[in-house]
């Protein structure tokens, strides 16, 4: 068994209050504070079969331009997925199974690429628009009961537990990998970074807050009683822990790295929501929500929100 990054941007950042604001609000939490950023998802190598955990942006995805007010930057784009898998050794035809954690684009980007793989999401995840006009998706309903105190569970391979983990999203999930006497938990963005996790922290970002504080504790309490390597999405601490097959010890935060400086470009017009990824490209417009096409982001109606996940305006970010 190993697990094998596939690395997809990297050299960004997030601010505290993104990442730490969800329950006491961003005002509490100092704009000035960064942690650094990127994007990472998994392949576990079973030796039999390929499993994919998650699948990146879409390829037309476009880098953002950050200003003073980002609240998530993922860096500037290493490759689109399948060149990122290819880096990490694998073809998209070795590919048998993708475990999605959730509906956000940078999690299922790429999922059209790979038809002949079985995809597995939870039920309600199924119903999302990223998902349910694949074919080849298989909802999950975690038969397998409860695992080592999370509630619903599915074994997807011997050593491979799928667990249903909601607030995120309203059917997220994680992956925990046991091996080698070591439990690997690829959580997707039950935090965005791991200083939020030693900090107790949610992010800005969730459906349901109460479901995502009660998933973060359970979190908590398994690290606390499993030798846990904490894989993250959205930190290069993600791949960093998994190199260095590095327990986490709740009582003892490792030393927060900067994030690198910043290169500036320049603006395409374009402006990406840091939550579900949808670009509002004012060429396009919203026509949908009453935008017609050549409609800069600026001219937008304050009141105008994200047409896939609601988020508002505020919150998007230079492309």
């Amino acid at each position: 068994m190993k697990i094998v990054p596939v690395k997809l941007f990297e050299d960004g950042y997030m601010t505290q209050p993104f990442a730490f604001g969800g329950e006491d609000g961003p005002a509490a939490f100092d704009p000035a504070v960064r942690y650094r950023s990127s994007l990472t998802n998994y392949v576990i190598d079973t030796g039999d079969e390929v499993i994919l955990v998650d699948t990146g942006t879409p390829d037309a995805f476009p880098e953002q331009v950050p200003d003073e007010k980002t609240p998530i930057y993922m860096g500037r784009k290493v490759a689109v997925y399948t060149d990122a898998l290819k880096n990490a050794g694998y073809a998209p035809e070795d590919v048998s199974k993708i475990l999605v954690t959730h509906k956000h684009a940078d999690h299922t980007g790429a999922l059209c690429s790979f038809p002949n793989a079985e995809i597995l999401c939870s039920e309600t995840e199924a119903q999302a628009d990223e998902l349910k006009a694949l074919p080849n998706v298989r909802p999950v309903a975690f038969t397998d009961g409860p695992y080592e105190g999370f509630e619903k569970s599915q074994t997807i391979a011997d050593g491979i537990h799928y667990i249903f983990a909601p607030g995120h999203t309203a059917g997220n999930s994680i992956v925990i990998v046991e091996d080698g006497g070591l439990f690997y938990m690829i959580h997707g963005d039950v935090t965005y970074t791991d200083e939020a996790l030693y900090e107790n922290k949610l992010s800005m970002v969730f459906e349901d807050k109460a479901a995502a504080r009660a998933t973060l504790d359970l979190v908590r309490e398994f690290i606390r009683r499993h030798p846990t390597v904490y894989v993250s999405t959205h930190t290069p601490l993600g791949y960093e822990n998994l190199a260095a097959k590095r327990v986490t010890d709740l009582e003892h935060a490792p030393e927060s790295i900067p994030p690198k400086a910043v290169e500036v470009k320049k603006a395409t017009g374009k402006y990406v929501c840091p939550v579900c990824g949808y670009v509002y490209d004012p060429e396009k417009g919203d026509p949908e929500h009453g935008i017609p096409a050549g409609t800069p982001f600026e001219n937008l109606p304050a009141d105008w929100r994200c047409p896939r996940c609601k988020k508002e305006k505020a919150a998007f970010g230079r492309a």
